[in-house]
């Protein structure tokens, strides 16, 4: 039972992220997916409890873009004279 809502749950987190990331290379206002998605007939309980609202989704995008430019860092750290490869 547990397993069921929990996957559930990461569902949903995984969809938020996944839709955030469309509006963010959609280029479009951030409460779009409150337009297009949760309207959406019929619409499944996971869909429903994705969290679309603006606030939500640029802390989604801002997350996204952070952990790019760490990566982004961390490889170029690794990657100069003083990385050890050259």
């Amino acid at each position: 039972m547990f397993g069921s809502t929990s996957q559930r749950n990461d569902d949903g987190l995984r969809a938020s992220y996944n839709i955030s990331l469309l509006i963010a290379k959609s280029g479009k206002p951030h409460t779009i997916g409150e337009k297009l998605i949760l309207p959406a007939k019929p619409a499944s309980d996971i869909i429903k409890r994705i969290p679309l609202s603006n606030n939500t989704v640029e802390r989604r995008i801002d997350e996204m873009s952070s952990d790019i430019e760490s990566f982004l860092c961390n490889y170029l750290k690794g990657t100069g004279p003083k990385g050890g490869k050259s």
